[in-house]
Parts: structure tokens; sequence; C-alpha cells
């Protein structure tokens, strides 16, 4: 508490950096920006970061696009992310489920809100905004699974329209 009393005081801002664990989906240059970003340790300290496993529900929505369009795009976005369950979409909004390996919550959440924009192109899919987002820990996902709240277990990789 005293540290950051001090910044306060003194004008200076104490950063967050995010970074990925060891091992994880960064590559080439990202790998790069990882290590530099990631605090030096000693090499008494060198034990690799431990990554948790996160339950993602990132919703998105924004005008209309036709369903053959959105519907390919969720599919092209499930091929190339690696931990993808499952889709739902329709007309202006839809909500993908997948799990994120990350070191901490702040990490998980901040590459959830990168993911969209980051595949747009690469998966083709509509310029739309996130309009919502839960993270929770893989514990907490299977207590709500077992006491019936949330939806059970998808078929993976799958995309299907809401119901209605």
């Amino acid at each position: 508490m005293g540290r950051r009393r001090e910044e306060a005081l003194s004008g200076e801002r104490a950063e967050r950096r995010l970074t990925s664990i060891a091992g994880g989906r960064a590559a080439g240059a990202d790998a790069a920006r990882v290590r530099e970003l990631r605090p030096r340790q000693d090499e008494d300290e060198a034990a690799p970061e431990q990554g948790r496993l996160w339950h993602v529900v990132l919703s998105v929505a924004g005008p209309v696009t036709p369903l053959a369009e959105l519907r390919a795009g969720l599919e092209r976005l499930a091929h190339d992310h690696s931990f993808f369950l499952t889709a739902r979409y329709a007309a202006d909004h839809a909500e993908v489920r997948y799990w994120e390996e990350a070191r901490d919550l702040h990490d998980a959440a901040a590459i959830a809100l990168r993911l969209w924009g980051e595949h747009k192109a690469s998966a083709n899919l509509p310029p739309w905004e996130i309009v919502g987002l839960e993270v929770v820990d893989r514990a907490t996902y299977h207590q709500r699974v077992a006491e019936g709240f949330g939806d059970p277990p998808p078929q993976l990789g799958a995309v299907h329209p809401f119901p209605g």
C-alpha cells in the first residue's frame, strides 16, 4: 500500500503489463514482445509461469449481417482458435464460448477483448463491437454446470443460430 501511495503522491503511474504464459499462443514477433514485457528473473527464479484455464463468453453485436456470411466467419474462427467451444449467432449479434489459457484473470480478459478484432480480417467477421464479456476460472465454470446453471458442455466446435 505504501508504494502505491508514494506513486500517487509523486504523480507516477504504475502500469500493469500483460504477459502470456511460456509456451502460450504468442509466436514470432509476438513471442519476442512478450519476453520483452516480462520482468527479468534471476536464474534461481527461472521456474516457468503456470497458466490456468479460463472459460470465456464473448458477446458481440452490430449491423445486420447475412446469416450465411456470419456462420462462415464463425466457422473460420472456430477453426483458427485452438480452444474454441461453440458459437451462437443471429443476424445482429453473436456469442462465442471458448477456453483461454492465461496467467490470471486480467490477462485472460485482455486476450478475450482482442479476439474479435484480431480475427476480423482473417475469419471475415463483421465489424461488430464487443458488448459483453464473462471470464470465470475452470472450477467456477464446472461448479455452475454441476448446479444446473449455465449451459451444459456444448458439442465442440459447434456454430449454430440462437434458438427462436
